[in-house]
């Protein structure tokens, strides 16, 4: 057996492993809280379906079962929102969180939540919250954009992305003197970023919006590689560039606010995801990363999720808080390894 046959081989195993390890901690999520419920248990509900009538058939399937879909897809999106900003950028640091695209997103859902009866809103649905989020996603990124074109410095992009997240944030703040103490109280809660709580309207939000786009990115893998290559050979190729880059930002601004609008923000899924996917298939090939990443986004995020509200049940830690402790010393890690070029 050759190398690349080797290769392939490894990443076909490695892929079977991914599916095998995310089934399994899907059914970790749905068992394990404050009221433990045994897998055979949990597999017994799930194919008897929505017509239980015992009380853990209920918590399964109105609270940790759409929970549980939420953290998995929302951690695919993520991770692929990030894997995708960092080859747009050409650094292995940027992540939604970190360039301030959750902060914008935040923003405009703190519109709603907080000043939604002032500016005309009465009720506020799932798919309100999701336009919000994606309209202030979409601003910061193109305000990133612009910068960057002008700016090749990588902790000058950090900066920027950083400066332009706390203008964001100070102006969120500004929002809570002028709003009511209950959407208050709501909307800190859901500043500190939880899967908790998601309903199943919010849950058909995310697949509907989620899915398809995650689908989507699958079909640029070819002109991400050329695109690794640089512009000009991209567009050798046959990419064209302008619809690619806009391609990107809005498939990534998407994936970043359609999980924001109901989680909150979520920072370092989208940073480790896509690192933990090149050490784990060492390539650089998109074929593989993109899914691979895809796979690991859902994988770290129902464990983080597993860890918030198992760790002090029945007490629940923000989801970011744990994320932060994978995620944070990745950049440290990255940063001091490209210090020559800094």
């Amino acid at each position: 057996m050759n190398f690349i046959q080797k290769s392939k081989f490894r990443t076909k195993v490695t892929f079977i492993l991914l599916t095998i390890t995310i089934i399994v901690a899907f059914l970790f999520c749905i068992a394990l809280g404050s009221v433990k419920i045994g897998l055979k248990e949990v597999i017994d509900i799930l194919f008897e379906g929505v017509n239980g009538n015992s009380v853990n058939s209920t918590i399964i399937w109105d609270i940790r079962f759409p929970r549980a879909v939420a953290s998995v897809i929302g951690g695919c999106a993520l991770a692929c929102a990030g894997l995708l900003l960092q080859i747009f950028f050409k650094n292995p640091i940027v992540e939604p969180y970190v360039l301030g695209v959750s902060s914008g997103a935040t923003l405009c859902v703190a519109l709603i939540m907080l000043g939604g009866f002032s500016l005309g809103f009465t009720s506020m649905s799932a798919f309100s919250m999701f336009i919000a989020a994606f309209c202030g996603a979409l601003i910061v990124m193109v305000i990133v954009i612009i910068f960057a074109s002008k700016v090749k410095n990588v902790v000058t992009l950090l900066v920027i992305g950083l400066m332009t997240g706390y203008i964001c944030s100070g102006v969120t703040k500004i929002l809570t003197i002028f709003a009511d103490k209950e959407k208050i109280k709501g909307f800190a809660i859901w500043t500190m970023g939880s899967f908790g709580g998601f309903t199943w309207d919010q849950v058909k939000v995310l697949c509907i919006i989620g899915l398809p786009t995650l689908f989507l990115s699958l079909f640029l893998v070819k002109p991400l590689n050329a695109f690794l290559l640089g512009e000009e050979y991209a567009r050798s190729m046959g990419v064209n560039i302008k619809f690619f880059r806009i391609a990107i930002v809005f498939i990534a601004s998407l994936l970043a606010a359609v999980v924001t609008a109901f989680a909150g923000p979520i920072g370092f899924i989208g940073l480790a995801g896509p690192q933990i996917s090149r050490l784990l298939f060492k390539t650089a090939d998109n074929k593989i990363l993109v899914p691979g990443t895809i796979f690991l986004g859902g994988i770290i995020s129902c464990l983080c999720d597993l860890i918030c509200r198992t760790v002090l049940a029945p007490m629940e830690l923000p989801i970011s808080s744990i994320t932060a402790f994978i995620g944070a010393p990745i950049v440290i890690i990255l940063i001091l390894r490209r210090k020559t070029s800094l």
